[in-house]
């Protein structure tokens, strides 16, 4: 492996990180205000997070490339007043991953929220405890386990991603080459073991990631079991 440029696979560990990070502040308060709701609208907000589950990555990402596109009314808006360029561009890529991966945080969230007591929530409210102080240090600590099922989820997620990121981020070196762009690279290329290798350390970090999750939830199961 020490013939491959790793530098796709640094890129792919820092947007996957700032996925997974941007996810936990928006993905919490997005699954709290849906498993609560009692709006008429619920249905359609839980299918707008969930499109990215059934939705084809290349169609999600030719909608964001041309919704960024400076050629288009609000990519040149972006780019005119907030001289942002989202168009193969790092930050491109981190709101496409975040939107591709989102119900991947608030799924696990929702439904674990939902399953609580209602008992916990009618309480703190009934002790006029505000919404981000019940959400933070009531109902987030009884639903660890998913939790970290939706953080794991959604950074190994961003991991494979492969539609998304060529539609939005294009192939360039050091800024939107990923791993699996790389791997796709190689394999057109024909250079298989280049293909083999960057395949072979995103295989073993999915591996790992996956064990540590069901290992903490297994502990975690046998320890309230033990109470």
């Amino acid at each position: 492996m020490s013939g491959i440029d790793w530098q796709p696979l640094w890129l792919t560990l820092k947007l996957a990180t700032a996925t997974t990070l941007l996810l936990i502040l928006c993905g919490i308060p997005i699954a709290y205000r849906i498993a609560f709701s009692r709006s008429r609208l619920k249905p359609l907000w839980e299918t707008l997070v969930s499109m990215p589950l059934v939705l084809p990555p290349s169609v999600l990402g030719f909608y964001l490339l041309l919704a960024f596109s400076p050629q288009h009314a609000f990519g040149a808006w972006l780019e005119q007043y907030l001289h942002l360029k989202l168009v193969f561009s790092f930050a491109g890529l981190l709101i496409g991953s975040v939107i591709f991966s989102l119900p991947f945080m608030v799924q696990p969230l929702q439904s674990a929220l939902q399953n609580l007591p209602p008992s916990l929530l009618e309480a703190s409210r009934t002790l006029g405890k505000p919404d981000w102080y019940t959400l933070l240090r009531i109902l987030l600590p009884n639903i660890r386990p998913a939790l970290l099922s939706g953080i794991v989820l959604s950074f190994a997620h961003t991991v494979g991603e492969f539609g998304v990121v060529l539609m939005i981020g294009g192939n360039i070196p050091g800024v939107s080459k990923v791993a699996s762009i790389a791997i796709y690279d190689e394999v057109e290329s024909l250079n298989y073991a280049a293909a083999h290798a960057y395949a072979a350390v995103l295989l073993v970090m999915s591996f790992s990631i996956l064990l540590t999750v069901y290992i903490v939830n297994r502990r975690h199961a046998h320890g309230q079991g033990g109470r």
